[in-house]
C-alpha cells in the first residue's frame, strides 16, 4: 500500500479524474486501506480500529484477531470512561489514542461509539457511554477533540438507532419521530455541531424500514444539511446493502474492499443515466479531502511510543471510572496492615475489555492481585473461587468454592472478584440475561457465611443484577477498565484514589423492570421502540420504580454538601446555573454535579426530569467552590412532530442540582420564553387551535361566542357542570357548523371557515 505520508501533490480537484478513477476512491483497496490512484498521485490511507485503543493489524494479519495486532495501550473502554463524567480527562485519554495513531501512520482511529444504552442486554454496550444523549454527545465530542488533535482522523459510530447485536445487519429500528431526535440521534448531533469528526460510520441497522447506508434523510438531510457535517460517510464493515443508491443517499465511502465489483456498478449507474456524475464527484471529492487530512497531520507525532506514561494514563482513567455503589460503616478504604482475602478468578486474570473488533494488544496487563499485593502491609491470601470456563466438572466448582471459604474465614475482610466471563457479552450478540453466573453467587454467599466484611468488585461490560447489595458493606462497580485496571482497583480499595465516578447507567433490581424488556429485540428483523421517549432513568423515574442504584451515583471517600442552586437566562438564550459545592469530609475528593431540567405545567409530554448539563469538581477538605454550568438553549428544545423542527416550549422550568437524578440537592425555578409556533390551519385543526392563532383567533372566538348564544338546546342536554365550550375545544372547525345547524345567526359557516384558513395561512406583511 501507498504510504501515507507521502509528499505527492494531489489533484486540484476530482475534475481531473476519470469516472472509473473517481468511483474506485468509494470504496477500500482492502480491510482496512482506501484505494490509491497513483496515475493521479493519490495515496492509500489505513483506518483500523478502536475506540479505547488502536488495534492496528500488521500486514497479513488476521483481521478478526488480536494476536497480530501492534501492541498499543488499551485504555478503559466507554462502558468505564464514561462513568467519570469529565470531560478533561476523556479529551486527555483521546489524546493519547490519537498520539498512538498518529505514530503508526494510521489515518482515521474508527470511534468513538455514543450509541445510547437502550437495553441492558445489548452485547455491544461496553463501547458505549451512556444511557442519556447529552452524557453521550459531551464525552464523545471531547474524544473526537482529543484524538483530532494529533492530526488524525475520527470515525463516529453507530449512525444510528444501532442499540442491539440481534439480528443487527437486517434489523429495522422502529422508532417514532421523537424519541429518534430527542434520544438517539441527539448525541450525534453534540458531536458533530462541536466537534466536526473527520468521518461518520452508518450503521449495519435499518431505521423505520430504510437501511442506514442508503438513507438520504438521515446521511443527507440530517447529517449534512441540518448538522452541517462536512467530512465522509463512511460505511460499517460490511453494511453496504445496494451501493448505487447508497452512494446517492450520501454514503461516501464502501469498507471493506468489494473487489471492484461496486465501482463498476457505480460506473455502470453513471453511463445508463440512472445515476447522477455529480453524485460520484461529491463522494470522491470529499474522500480526497480526507486524504489531504491525513496528509496534513502525517508525521504530527514521532515515535517512540512513550509506554510508561500512556499506561500510567490509563491507570489514571480506570481510578476515575470506578464506581463506588455502596461503603456501609466505611468498610473502604481497606487499612494496609488488615489481613485480606482476594476471591474470585478475575482478580488473577482480570477482564479488562469486551470481545469483537475492538479488541486491543495490550502493551501490559495488571493484575488487581499483584497491585493490592504490592500496596498491602499485611497478609493477602488469594483463591480461584471459582472458574470462568464454560463446563467445569461440579467436583472442581466444589472445591475451588471450599478453598476460598477457607481463606475468607481467616481474614479480617474479603474482596470477592464477581463478573462475567468473555462469552457471555461481545459484539455480533446479545445476552439473553442480567445475572452474575450461578457460581459466582454461591460463593459469595458461601463467604458470607464465614466473614460478613466482604467488598465485591465487578467486572462487566454491562450492568449486572445485584441480589447481593442488601448482604455486603461494600461494592465496587469496576466495568471493564483496560490494561491498567488492577492497578487501578488497588488504588481505590486503599484510598490512593479516592473513587469519584458515577453511573451513566441505571441498575436496575430486575430485568423485567427494565425500559426495552417487552420490545427487545424485536421479531421478523423489526424491534419497536415502544418505550419512546423513556429510555433508562426517564423510564424509572416516570414510573417512580425502585432500582438498584439510579443514574448518576456513586459515593465517595468524603461528603459533599451544595448551597442553594440560582439560574438565570443569558443573552444567547441559555440557562446560566451556578451552585456552591462543599467538601465536608477530611480528605480530598472529586464530585460530578448534574443538572437536571423540567416543565412540570408544560403541554408537551416529557419525562419527570432530563440531564442537561453535568461537571467534574475537584474540592480539598473543607474548599468550597462555586460551580458554574451552562444549559444550552438548544437542548431544553423537544421536536415538534407538527413543525418537523425543533422547538422550545415556554413556561416555567424547575432546575434541579443533584448528585444523582434521584439525589436531588437544590432546586429554583426559571422562566423561559418559548419559540413561536404559527401552525398552518386547516378544516381538521380544533377549534382551540384556531381560537389560538394570532391573526384569526379573535375572530373565531366572536363566532364560537355568537353561535354559543343560540346553543341552548345544546347545553340543555349536557350534564350540570359540563362546559361545552371545554368540550368544543378538540373538535375540528371543518364540523363546526353542524352545531349551528338552523341557527339563523349563521355565525359559523363553511365559506367563513374557508375565509378565516386562507387568511391564517396567508403571508404576513411584516
Amino acid at each position: 500500500m501507498t504510504d501515507t505520508t507521502t509528499t505527492a501533490v494531489l489533484p486540484a480537484s476530482v475534475t481531473d479524474l476519470t469516472l472509473e478513477e473517481k468511483a474506485s476512491l468509494t470504496s477500500g483497496a482492502s480491510f482496512w486501506y482506501t484505494k490509491p490512484v497513483e496515475r493521479a498521485g493519490i495515496p492509500s490511507i489505513m483506518v483500523t480500529d478502536g475506540p479505547h485503543g488502536l488495534r492496528k493489524q500488521r500486514e497479513g494479519g488476521d483481521h478478526l484477531g488480536i494476536g497480530d495486532s501492534v501492541p498499543a495501550t488499551c485504555f478503559p473502554p466507554a462502558v468505564g470512561l464514561g462513568s467519570s463524567w469529565d470531560v478533561e480527562l476523556v479529551q486527555r485519554v483521546g489524546e493519547a489514542l490519537g498520539t498512538e495513531t498518529s505514530i503508526e501512520k494510521v489515518a482515521v482511529l474508527l470511534g468513538p461509539g455514543i450509541n445510547i444504552k437502550r437495553s441492558p442486554l445489548c452485547g455491544r454496550n461496553f463501547e458505549y457511554l451512556s444511557e442519556d444523549p447529552i452524557v453521550s454527545g459531551v464525552l464523545g465530542a471531547a474524544l473526537v477533540r482529543g484524538i483530532q488533535s494529533k492530526g488524525v482522523g475520527t470515525s463516529l459510530k453507530h449512525f444510528a438507532a444501532n442499540n442491539q447485536e440481534d439480528d443487527r445487519m437486517r434489523s429495522s429500528s422502529d422508532v417514532d419521530a421523537r424519541p429518534l431526535r430527542e434520544i438517539y440521534l441527539r448525541g450525534f448531533q453534540r458531536v458533530v455541531e462541536d466537534a466536526q469528526p473527520w468521518t461518520v460510520m452508518c450503521s449495519y441497522n435499518r431505521i423505520n424500514g430504510v437501511y442506514a447506508s442508503e438513507d438520504p434523510w438521515l446521511l443527507t438531510s440530517v447529517l449534512r444539511d441540518e448538522w452541517g457535517f462536512d467530512g465522509v460517510v463512511v460505511s460499517d464493515w460490511g453494511a453496504v446493502n445496494e451501493r448505487v443508491p447508497g452512494l446517492a443517499a450520501g454514503m461516501d465511502l464502501e469498507m471493506p474492499s468489494s473487489n471492484g465489483v461496486t465501482d463498476a456498478q457505480i460506473v455502470a449507474a453513471v453511463q445508463d443515466g440512472s445515476l447522477d456524475e455529480s453524485v460520484v464527484d461529491a463522494a470522491a471529492g470529499r474522500i480526497l479531502d480526507l486524504v489531504r487530512k491525513a496528509q496534513a497531520g502525517a508525521g504530527a507525532v514521532e515515535g517512540p511510543l512513550d509506554v510508561d506514561a500512556h499506561h500510567g494514563l490509563a491507570r489514571e482513567a480506570a481510578g476515575r471510572s470506578i464506581v463506588l455503589l455502596k461503603n456501609d460503616d466505611g468498610a473502604l478504604p481497606l487499612a494496609r496492615d488488615a489481613r485480606i482475602a482476594v476471591l474470585g478468578e478475575f482478580a488473577a486474570k482480570p477482564r479488562y475489555q469486551g470481545a469483537g473488533s475492538s479488541m486491543i494488544n495490550p502493551t501490559r496487563v495488571d493484575s488487581a492481585l499483584d497491585e493490592i499485593r504490592a500496596l498491602a502491609a499485611g497478609d493477602v491470601a488469594y483463591a480461584q473461587g471459582f472458574s470462568v470456563a464454560p463446563h467445569v466438572e461440579p467436583e472442581q466448582t466444589a472445591s475451588l468454592r471450599d478453598e476460598a471459604v477457607a481463606a475468607a474465614s481467616a481474614a479480617e475482610v474479603a474482596v470477592v472478584f464477581l463478573g462475567l466471563p468473555a462469552r457471555l457479552e461481545s459484539e455480533g450478540y446479545d445476552r439473553t440475561d442480567i445475572d452474575l453466573p450461578a457460581e459466582q453467587l454461591a460463593l459469595l454467599d458461601a463467604v458470607l457465611e464465614v466473614n460478613p466484611i466482604v467488598v465485591v468488585v465487578l467486572s462487566n461490560g454491562g450492568v449486572v443484577a445485584l441480589p447481593f447489595a442488601d448482604r455486603v458493606p461494600a461494592i465496587l462497580e469496576g466495568w471493564l477498565l483496560g490494561q491498567a485496571g488492577g492497578g487501578a482497583t488497588a488504588d481505590v480499595l486503599f484510598g490512593v484514589v479516592n473513587p469519584s465516578a458515577k453511573l451513566t447507567e441505571t441498575i436496575p433490581r430486575r430485568l423485567e423492570d427494565t425500559p426495552a424488556f417487552l420490545d427487545f429485540p424485536g421479531e421478523f428483523s423489526h424491534v419497536r421502540y415502544g418505550e419512546g421517549l423513556f429510555v433508562g432513568y426517564r423510564w424509572y423515574d416516570a414510573r417512580r420504580m425502585d432500582v438498584a442504584y439510579p443514574f448518576g451515583h456513586g459515593l465517595s471517600y468524603t461528603t459533599f454538601a451544595y448551597g442553594d442552586a440560582a439560574a438565570s437566562v443569558n443573552a444567547d438564550g441559555d440557562l446560566e446555573v451556578l451552585v456552591a459545592v462543599t467538601n465536608t469530609g477530611d480528605r480530598a475528593g472529586r464530585e460530578v454535579v448534574q443538572v437536571y431540567t423540567s416543565v412540570p405545567e408544560g403541554k408537551i409530554h416529557r419525562p419527570a426530569r432530563e440531564l442537561k448539563a453535568f461537571a467534574s469538581v475537584a474540592l480539598e477538605p473543607g474548599e468550597t467552590r462555586e460551580v458554574a454550568l451552562t444549559v444550552r438553549r438548544s437542548d431544553l428544545a423537544y421536536w415538534d412532530i407538527r413543525l418537523d423542527a425543533w422547538v422550545v416550549e415556554g413556561g416555567e422550568y424547575v432546575v434541579d442540582v443533584a448528585a444523582s437524578s434521584r439525589d436531588i440537592r437544590s432546586s429554583v425555578t426559571v422562566a423561559v420564553d418559548g419559540d413561536p409556533i404559527v401552525l398552518p390551519l386547516s378544516r381538521t385543526s380544533s377549534i382551540g387551535e384556531v381560537m389560538a392563532h394570532p391573526v384569526v383567533g379573535q375572530m373565531v372566538q366572536a363566532a364560537i361566542a355568537q353561535m354559543m348564544g343560540g346553543m341552548e338546546g345544546v347545553e340543555a342536554i349536557m350534564p350540570e357542570g359540563v362546559d361545552a365550550s371545554k368540550m368544543m375545544e378538540s373538535f375540528p372547525i371543518g364540523r363546526a357548523g353542524m352545531f349551528a345547524a338552523g341557527d339563523s345567526n349563521g355565525a359559523i359557516n363553511p365559506e367563513m371557515i374557508d375565509g378565516l384558513i386562507a387568511m391564517a395561512n396567508a403571508p404576513q406583511q411584516q
